[in-house]
């Protein structure tokens, strides 16, 4: 479940200017604030049903736009790579040429 909740908070960050105010809500009140389903239907006076549905069409959304844009799979890419720079930077060894390829790496993503 964890994992679920930080892939969402990850996709809601990368993507949520494309959402509807009611969905941004919604989202951010269940994954971000940490409200119940029932807290979040209490607070728009709506079923709880009906939060549930709008944040599983949300999360496939979300889904779909990582789907085709690759925003976030882009981001742990990139994460990755500086990692590994920063582990080639450290000690005294010359590196030159690996930074140069590194770099490249992460010049494709953008």
């Amino acid at each position: 479940m964890l994992e679920k909740t930080t892939r969402m908070n990850y996709l809601y960050d990368f993507y949520q200017s494309l959402l509807t105010p009611k969905q941004r809500s919604y989202m951010s009140l269940y994954y971000l604030d940490d409200f119940s389903l029932g807290e979040i239907a209490e607070e728009y006076d709506v079923s709880r049903q009906a939060v549930y549905d709008n944040i599983k069409r949300t999360e496939a959304m979300l889904e779909e736009y990582e789907e085709k844009l690759l925003l976030f799979q882009k981001f742990q890419e990139r994460s990755k790579l500086l990692v590994k720079m920063k582990e080639m930077l450290k000690g005294d060894n010359p590196i030159n040429e690996t930074i140069i390829e590194t770099v490249a790496e992460l010049e494709k993503l953008d």
